[in-house]
Protein backbone atom coordinates (compact mmCIF):
# COMPACT_ATOMS: atom_id res chain seq x y z
CA UNK A 1 0.00 0.00 0.00
CA UNK A 2 1.23 3.89 -1.05
CA UNK A 3 2.29 5.52 1.84
CA UNK A 4 -0.54 8.61 0.84
CA UNK A 5 -2.75 5.46 1.13
CA UNK A 6 -2.15 4.80 4.50
CA UNK A 7 -2.29 8.05 5.88
CA UNK A 8 -5.83 8.83 4.46
CA UNK A 9 -7.00 5.63 6.02
CA UNK A 10 -5.71 6.86 9.84
CA UNK A 11 -7.11 10.30 8.97
CA UNK A 12 -10.43 8.77 7.88
CA UNK A 13 -10.09 6.36 11.34
CA UNK A 14 -9.43 9.33 13.58
CA UNK A 15 -12.21 11.41 12.22
CA UNK A 16 -14.65 8.38 12.67
CA UNK A 17 -13.56 8.42 16.24
CA UNK A 18 -14.25 12.12 16.90
CA UNK A 19 -17.75 11.69 15.60
CA UNK A 20 -18.45 8.35 17.84
CA UNK A 21 -17.42 10.45 20.94
CA UNK A 22 -19.40 13.77 20.09
CA UNK A 23 -22.47 11.41 19.22
CA UNK A 24 -21.72 10.19 23.02
CA UNK A 25 -21.49 13.36 24.40
CA UNK A 26 -24.40 14.52 23.04
CA UNK A 27 -26.67 11.60 23.85
CA UNK A 28 -25.56 12.13 27.20
CA UNK A 29 -26.48 15.85 27.42
CA UNK A 30 -29.83 15.07 25.72
CA UNK A 31 -30.59 12.52 28.31
CA UNK A 32 -29.86 14.74 31.20
CA UNK A 33 -31.91 17.58 29.79
CA UNK A 34 -34.54 15.44 29.70
CA UNK A 35 -34.26 13.97 33.48
CA UNK A 36 -33.95 17.65 34.45
CA UNK A 37 -36.95 18.38 32.81
CA UNK A 38 -38.97 15.75 34.03
CA UNK A 39 -38.07 16.23 37.39
CA UNK A 40 -38.79 20.03 37.22
CA UNK A 41 -41.11 20.52 34.91
CA UNK A 42 -43.59 17.46 34.72
CA UNK A 43 -43.15 16.02 37.90
CA UNK A 44 -45.46 18.07 40.67
CA UNK A 45 -44.09 17.10 43.37
CA UNK A 46 -41.44 19.90 44.20
CA UNK A 47 -43.73 22.54 43.58
CA UNK A 48 -46.71 23.44 45.48
CA UNK A 49 -49.94 24.80 44.03
CA UNK A 50 -51.80 28.07 44.82
CA UNK A 51 -55.24 28.16 45.67
CA UNK A 52 -55.74 29.12 42.30
CA UNK A 53 -54.48 26.12 40.93
CA UNK A 54 -50.74 27.35 39.56
CA UNK A 55 -47.04 26.52 40.34
CA UNK A 56 -45.34 29.84 42.37
CA UNK A 57 -41.94 28.45 42.76
CA UNK A 58 -42.49 26.44 46.35
CA UNK A 59 -44.79 29.14 47.88
CA UNK A 60 -48.62 28.32 48.18
CA UNK A 61 -50.46 29.88 51.50
CA UNK A 62 -47.39 32.83 51.94
CA UNK A 63 -48.08 33.81 48.22
CA UNK A 64 -51.10 36.22 48.37
CA UNK A 65 -49.74 37.94 51.88
CA UNK A 66 -46.75 38.43 50.37
CA UNK A 67 -47.91 40.33 47.20
CA UNK A 68 -50.32 42.38 49.23
CA UNK A 69 -47.31 42.99 51.37
CA UNK A 70 -45.38 43.79 48.16
CA UNK A 71 -47.89 46.14 46.59
CA UNK A 72 -48.47 48.09 49.60
CA UNK A 73 -44.55 48.53 50.70
CA UNK A 74 -44.71 50.04 46.86
CA UNK A 75 -46.88 52.52 46.89
CA UNK A 76 -44.83 56.26 46.91
CA UNK A 77 -45.57 58.77 49.72
CA UNK A 78 -42.91 60.87 48.91
CA UNK A 79 -40.42 59.83 51.11
CA UNK A 80 -42.41 61.57 53.59
CA UNK A 81 -44.59 58.78 54.55
CA UNK A 82 -45.31 54.85 54.46
CA UNK A 83 -48.39 52.79 53.86
CA UNK A 84 -49.04 50.09 55.89
CA UNK A 85 -50.86 47.01 55.36
CA UNK A 86 -53.24 47.68 58.32
CA UNK A 87 -53.52 51.51 56.74
CA UNK A 88 -57.01 52.73 56.68
CA UNK A 89 -58.34 51.61 52.89
CA UNK A 90 -59.20 54.16 50.74
CA UNK A 91 -60.55 53.99 47.16
CA UNK A 92 -59.67 50.78 45.68
CA UNK A 93 -59.84 49.01 48.96
CA UNK A 94 -56.06 49.97 49.26
CA UNK A 95 -54.41 51.55 52.49
CA UNK A 96 -53.23 55.03 51.36
CA UNK A 97 -49.98 57.29 52.56
CA UNK A 98 -49.57 57.90 56.70
CA UNK A 99 -47.62 61.31 56.66
CA UNK A 100 -45.30 62.30 58.78
CA UNK A 101 -45.37 65.44 60.85
CA UNK A 102 -45.23 68.71 58.58
CA UNK A 103 -46.41 66.96 55.81
CA UNK A 104 -49.84 66.39 53.86
CA UNK A 105 -51.30 65.04 51.18
CA UNK A 106 -52.63 61.66 48.96
CA UNK A 107 -48.92 61.38 48.85
CA UNK A 108 -47.50 63.35 51.63
CA UNK A 109 -45.83 65.77 49.17
CA UNK A 110 -47.14 68.67 50.58
CA UNK A 111 -45.48 70.82 53.62
CA UNK A 112 -47.71 71.90 56.10
CA UNK A 113 -46.72 75.82 56.45
CA UNK A 114 -45.77 76.82 60.06
CA UNK A 115 -44.99 73.79 61.21
CA UNK A 116 -42.97 73.25 64.32
CA UNK A 117 -41.00 70.34 65.82
CA UNK A 118 -42.09 68.65 69.17
CA UNK A 119 -39.61 68.21 71.11
CA UNK A 120 -40.88 66.73 73.78
CA UNK A 121 -41.31 63.43 72.08
CA UNK A 122 -39.53 61.91 69.61
CA UNK A 123 -39.85 58.48 67.51
CA UNK A 124 -36.85 56.04 65.66
CA UNK A 125 -38.43 56.98 62.57
CA UNK A 126 -34.68 57.48 61.24
CA UNK A 127 -33.63 54.01 61.30
CA UNK A 128 -36.74 53.32 58.51
CA UNK A 129 -34.50 53.90 55.71
CA UNK A 130 -32.41 50.99 56.94
CA UNK A 131 -34.82 48.57 57.24
CA UNK A 132 -36.35 49.59 53.42
CA UNK A 133 -32.64 49.25 52.18
CA UNK A 134 -32.49 45.83 53.93
CA UNK A 135 -36.35 44.59 53.41
CA UNK A 136 -35.12 41.02 52.44
CA UNK A 137 -33.45 40.20 55.67
CA UNK A 138 -36.23 42.47 58.08
CA UNK A 139 -39.08 40.60 56.85
CA UNK A 140 -40.93 37.88 58.50
CA UNK A 141 -43.49 35.96 57.69
CA UNK A 142 -46.46 34.64 60.20
CA UNK A 143 -48.49 32.12 59.68
CA UNK A 144 -52.18 31.82 60.48
CA UNK A 145 -51.59 28.97 62.96
CA UNK A 146 -48.26 30.29 64.57
CA UNK A 147 -47.80 29.98 68.29
CA UNK A 148 -52.12 30.02 69.31
CA UNK A 149 -51.12 28.46 72.76
CA UNK A 150 -50.20 30.21 75.62
CA UNK A 151 -46.82 28.90 76.33
CA UNK A 152 -43.54 27.44 74.50
CA UNK A 153 -43.59 23.60 75.06
CA UNK A 154 -42.64 21.51 76.46
CA UNK A 155 -41.81 23.20 79.52
CA UNK A 156 -44.94 25.64 79.12
CA UNK A 157 -42.44 28.89 78.94
CA UNK A 158 -43.68 32.68 77.89
CA UNK A 159 -40.50 33.38 76.06
CA UNK A 160 -38.80 32.27 73.06
CA UNK A 161 -35.62 31.01 74.26
CA UNK A 162 -33.82 31.42 70.76
CA UNK A 163 -34.95 35.12 70.94
CA UNK A 164 -33.09 35.22 74.28
CA UNK A 165 -30.00 33.33 73.03
CA UNK A 166 -29.76 35.78 70.38
CA UNK A 167 -30.17 39.19 72.39
CA UNK A 168 -27.48 38.07 74.74
CA UNK A 169 -25.60 37.72 71.46
CA UNK A 170 -26.26 41.06 70.80
CA UNK A 171 -25.30 42.43 73.82
CA UNK A 172 -22.13 40.56 73.70
CA UNK A 173 -20.80 41.24 70.00
CA UNK A 174 -21.81 45.01 71.05
CA UNK A 175 -19.93 44.85 74.56
CA UNK A 176 -22.39 46.99 76.11
CA UNK A 177 -23.79 44.29 78.97
CA UNK A 178 -22.64 41.46 80.77
CA UNK A 179 -25.30 38.68 80.25
CA UNK A 180 -23.57 35.35 81.30
CA UNK A 181 -24.36 35.72 84.81
CA UNK A 182 -28.38 37.38 84.39
CA UNK A 183 -31.48 35.93 83.88
CA UNK A 184 -33.45 37.80 81.44
CA UNK A 185 -37.27 38.81 81.53
CA UNK A 186 -39.09 40.00 78.73
CA UNK A 187 -41.94 42.86 79.14
CA UNK A 188 -44.03 45.22 77.13
CA UNK A 189 -41.20 47.26 76.00
CA UNK A 190 -39.34 48.87 78.96
CA UNK A 191 -42.35 50.78 80.46
CA UNK A 192 -43.80 47.41 81.18
CA UNK A 193 -40.93 46.59 83.25
CA UNK A 194 -41.20 49.49 84.68
CA UNK A 195 -43.35 48.39 87.66
CA UNK A 196 -42.39 44.47 87.30
CA UNK A 197 -38.77 45.81 88.74
CA UNK A 198 -40.35 48.10 91.28
CA UNK A 199 -42.50 45.28 92.07
CA UNK A 200 -39.43 42.74 92.14
CA UNK A 201 -37.35 44.93 94.70
CA UNK A 202 -39.89 46.24 97.17
CA UNK A 203 -40.43 44.59 100.14
CA UNK A 204 -43.38 41.79 100.52
CA UNK A 205 -46.49 43.59 101.68
CA UNK A 206 -47.31 40.19 102.79
CA UNK A 207 -45.15 38.53 104.81
CA UNK A 208 -45.69 38.29 108.33
CA UNK A 209 -43.44 41.46 109.75
CA UNK A 210 -44.45 44.65 107.12
CA UNK A 211 -41.82 46.71 106.11
CA UNK A 212 -42.31 50.36 105.24
CA UNK A 213 -43.31 51.03 101.60
CA UNK A 214 -39.90 51.48 99.27
CA UNK A 215 -39.50 55.34 97.98
CA UNK A 216 -39.38 54.81 94.56
CA UNK A 217 -36.83 58.37 93.06
CA UNK A 218 -34.82 59.70 90.17
CA UNK A 219 -32.59 62.46 89.52
CA UNK A 220 -34.36 65.39 87.22
CA UNK A 221 -34.72 65.19 84.22
CA UNK A 222 -35.93 62.29 84.06
CA UNK A 223 -38.77 59.65 82.06
CA UNK A 224 -41.89 60.58 83.32
CA UNK A 225 -43.43 57.16 83.15
CA UNK A 226 -41.24 56.64 86.10
CA UNK A 227 -43.68 59.19 88.13
CA UNK A 228 -46.53 57.99 86.28
CA UNK A 229 -46.37 54.06 86.48
CA UNK A 230 -45.04 54.62 90.17
CA UNK A 231 -47.96 56.49 91.15
CA UNK A 232 -50.64 55.00 88.68
CA UNK A 233 -50.07 51.54 91.27
CA UNK A 234 -48.85 53.12 94.36
CA UNK A 235 -49.73 50.69 97.41
CA UNK A 236 -48.22 49.14 100.30
CA UNK A 237 -44.78 48.09 98.49
CA UNK A 238 -43.63 51.11 97.10
CA UNK A 239 -44.52 55.04 96.51
CA UNK A 240 -43.49 57.44 93.92
CA UNK A 241 -41.52 60.10 96.74
CA UNK A 242 -40.24 62.26 94.00
CA UNK A 243 -36.40 63.62 93.28
CA UNK A 244 -33.29 62.42 94.15
CA UNK A 245 -32.29 66.18 95.13
CA UNK A 246 -34.76 65.90 97.49
CA UNK A 247 -33.47 63.02 99.88
CA UNK A 248 -29.81 63.25 98.56
CA UNK A 249 -28.92 65.25 102.01
CA UNK A 250 -31.24 63.71 104.42
CA UNK A 251 -29.37 62.26 106.79
CA UNK A 252 -29.73 58.73 108.77
CA UNK A 253 -30.04 54.93 107.64
CA UNK A 254 -32.50 54.85 104.07
CA UNK A 255 -33.35 51.49 105.25
CA UNK A 256 -35.19 52.08 108.62
CA UNK A 257 -37.79 54.20 106.30
CA UNK A 258 -39.05 51.66 103.65
CA UNK A 259 -35.63 51.94 101.52
CA UNK A 260 -35.16 53.67 98.30
CA UNK A 261 -35.64 52.64 94.92
CA UNK A 262 -33.59 54.63 92.40
CA UNK A 263 -34.42 54.77 88.64
CA UNK A 264 -30.93 55.68 87.06
CA UNK A 265 -31.24 56.71 83.10
CA UNK A 266 -27.31 55.82 81.45
CA UNK A 267 -27.07 57.39 79.22
CA UNK A 268 -29.66 60.14 80.77
CA UNK A 269 -32.23 61.63 77.84
CA UNK A 270 -31.92 64.25 77.17
CA UNK A 271 -28.22 65.32 77.75
CA UNK A 272 -26.06 62.04 77.20
CA UNK A 273 -24.36 61.75 80.24
CA UNK A 274 -23.28 58.21 82.01
CA UNK A 275 -24.89 58.63 85.22
CA UNK A 276 -24.52 57.15 88.23
CA UNK A 277 -27.02 56.41 91.29
CA UNK A 278 -27.09 59.77 93.57
CA UNK A 279 -28.37 58.32 96.76
CA UNK A 280 -25.55 55.92 97.73
CA UNK A 281 -27.64 54.12 100.62
CA UNK A 282 -30.42 53.20 98.29
CA UNK A 283 -31.93 49.86 99.28
CA UNK A 284 -31.69 49.25 95.46
CA UNK A 285 -30.95 50.90 91.47
CA UNK A 286 -32.95 50.26 88.37
CA UNK A 287 -30.54 51.27 85.80
CA UNK A 288 -32.54 52.47 82.49
CA UNK A 289 -29.76 51.98 79.76
CA UNK A 290 -32.35 52.20 77.06
CA UNK A 291 -29.65 54.36 75.18
CA UNK A 292 -26.72 52.66 76.17
CA UNK A 293 -25.75 51.55 72.09
CA UNK A 294 -22.80 52.45 69.78
CA UNK A 295 -25.70 55.07 67.82
CA UNK A 296 -26.34 57.16 70.44
CA UNK A 297 -22.88 56.66 72.86
CA UNK A 298 -19.69 55.91 73.52
CA UNK A 299 -19.08 52.70 75.21
CA UNK A 300 -16.69 52.46 77.62
CA UNK A 301 -17.43 49.23 78.88
CA UNK A 302 -20.02 46.48 78.85
CA UNK A 303 -22.72 47.62 82.01
CA UNK A 304 -22.81 45.33 84.54
CA UNK A 305 -25.22 46.18 87.04
CA UNK A 306 -27.41 44.12 89.41
CA UNK A 307 -30.65 45.25 87.50
CA UNK A 308 -30.31 46.66 84.19
CA UNK A 309 -33.44 47.39 81.82
CA UNK A 310 -33.11 47.59 77.70
CA UNK A 311 -35.48 48.18 75.04
CA UNK A 312 -35.79 47.19 71.35
CA UNK A 313 -37.10 50.94 69.90
CA UNK A 314 -33.52 52.00 70.60
CA UNK A 315 -30.96 49.58 68.96
CA UNK A 316 -33.51 48.78 66.20
CA UNK A 317 -36.45 51.34 65.77
CA UNK A 318 -38.73 48.92 66.33
CA UNK A 319 -40.77 51.24 68.96
CA UNK A 320 -44.31 49.68 67.71
CA UNK A 321 -43.88 46.18 68.54
CA UNK A 322 -43.31 47.00 72.33
CA UNK A 323 -40.20 44.75 73.23
CA UNK A 324 -38.27 45.59 76.30
CA UNK A 325 -36.13 43.06 78.79
CA UNK A 326 -34.02 43.44 82.04
CA UNK A 327 -30.83 41.70 82.84
CA UNK A 328 -30.89 40.19 86.49
CA UNK A 329 -28.16 39.54 88.82
CA UNK A 330 -30.75 37.76 91.59
CA UNK A 331 -32.81 35.10 90.70
CA UNK A 332 -34.84 35.22 93.23
CA UNK A 333 -35.58 39.18 92.13
CA UNK A 334 -35.95 37.89 88.67
CA UNK A 335 -38.64 35.33 88.97
CA UNK A 336 -40.75 38.00 91.20
CA UNK A 337 -40.55 40.06 87.79
CA UNK A 338 -40.88 37.09 85.78
CA UNK A 339 -44.65 36.85 88.15
CA UNK A 340 -45.71 40.24 87.36
CA UNK A 341 -45.34 40.00 83.78
CA UNK A 342 -46.78 36.48 84.01
CA UNK A 343 -49.67 37.85 85.71
CA UNK A 344 -50.33 41.02 84.05
CA UNK A 345 -50.26 40.32 80.44
CA UNK A 346 -49.39 36.51 79.92
CA UNK A 347 -45.76 36.94 78.71
CA UNK A 348 -45.08 38.82 75.41
CA UNK A 349 -46.60 38.47 72.43
CA UNK A 350 -45.38 35.80 70.22
CA UNK A 351 -45.80 37.39 67.15
CA UNK A 352 -43.78 40.50 68.28
CA UNK A 353 -41.21 38.07 69.60
CA UNK A 354 -40.67 36.46 66.38
CA UNK A 355 -40.82 39.27 64.23
CA UNK A 356 -38.01 40.94 66.51
CA UNK A 357 -35.93 37.36 66.66
CA UNK A 358 -35.42 38.21 62.73
CA UNK A 359 -35.24 41.43 63.20
CA UNK A 360 -31.91 40.97 65.89
CA UNK A 361 -30.79 38.22 63.37
CA UNK A 362 -30.53 40.97 60.38
CA UNK A 363 -28.61 43.28 62.82
CA UNK A 364 -26.50 40.01 63.51
CA UNK A 365 -25.84 39.39 60.22
CA UNK A 366 -23.94 42.78 59.26
CA UNK A 367 -22.70 43.75 62.63
CA UNK A 368 -19.26 45.27 62.63
CA UNK A 369 -19.52 45.41 58.42
CA UNK A 370 -20.72 47.47 55.76
CA UNK A 371 -24.26 47.65 56.88
CA UNK A 372 -24.26 47.84 60.44
CA UNK A 373 -27.09 49.75 61.95
CA UNK A 374 -25.35 51.28 64.64
CA UNK A 375 -22.44 52.50 61.94
CA UNK A 376 -25.70 53.40 59.83
CA UNK A 377 -27.83 55.03 62.88
CA UNK A 378 -24.17 57.05 64.12
CA UNK A 379 -23.92 58.33 60.40
CA UNK A 380 -27.61 60.01 59.90
CA UNK A 381 -27.46 61.24 63.89
CA UNK A 382 -24.47 63.17 63.24
CA UNK A 383 -25.93 64.51 59.96
CA UNK A 384 -28.72 65.81 60.96
CA UNK A 385 -26.88 67.21 64.66
CA UNK A 386 -24.18 69.07 62.18
CA UNK A 387 -27.15 70.45 59.70
CA UNK A 388 -26.84 71.62 55.94
CA UNK A 389 -23.34 72.48 55.35
CA UNK A 390 -22.66 76.24 55.70
CA UNK A 391 -25.59 76.46 58.44
CA UNK A 392 -25.53 79.08 61.01
CA UNK A 393 -28.11 77.27 63.22
CA UNK A 394 -26.03 76.35 66.24
CA UNK A 395 -27.26 73.60 68.83
CA UNK A 396 -26.66 73.50 72.25
CA UNK A 397 -27.69 71.54 75.47
CA UNK A 398 -29.24 73.30 78.42
CA UNK A 399 -27.76 72.55 81.89
CA UNK A 400 -29.97 69.94 83.51
CA UNK A 401 -28.46 70.51 87.07
CA UNK A 402 -31.71 70.04 89.72
CA UNK A 403 -32.76 73.16 91.40
CA UNK A 404 -32.68 72.75 94.86
CA UNK A 405 -36.37 71.84 95.03
CA UNK A 406 -35.40 68.86 92.52
CA UNK A 407 -38.25 70.02 90.21
CA UNK A 408 -40.21 67.42 88.54
CA UNK A 409 -41.23 68.62 85.51
CA UNK A 410 -38.00 68.60 83.62
CA UNK A 411 -39.15 67.17 80.47
CA UNK A 412 -37.46 64.22 78.93
CA UNK A 413 -37.80 61.89 75.26
CA UNK A 414 -39.86 58.85 74.64
CA UNK A 415 -37.84 56.07 75.46
CA UNK A 416 -40.37 53.31 76.23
Amino acid sequence: MEPGSRVEQQARRRRSAVLGLLAVLCSSLLLNALLLAHHFVLSPTPRLLRDDGGSSCGLSWSLPAAREAEAVAAVDCSGHGQAFLDGVAGEGGRPGCECNACFAGPDCSLRTPNCTADADRGDPLFLEPYWRRHAVAGAVVISGWHRMSYVFPPDGAFQSAELERHIRRLHRAVGNAVVDDKHLVFGASSTHLINALVHALSPDAGAATASPPARVVATAPYYPKYRIQTRMLDGREYEWSGTTARWANVSGNYSTDGGFIEFVTSPNNPDGLLTKPVLAGSAAAIFDHAYYWPHFTHIPAPADEDVMMFTMSKPSGHAGSRLGWALIRDEKVANKASEYVHDSVLGMSRDTQLRMLGIVKAMMANLHGEDDIFAFGHDVMRTRWRGPAGSRCRRSLPSTAPTSSGSENRPQLMHG
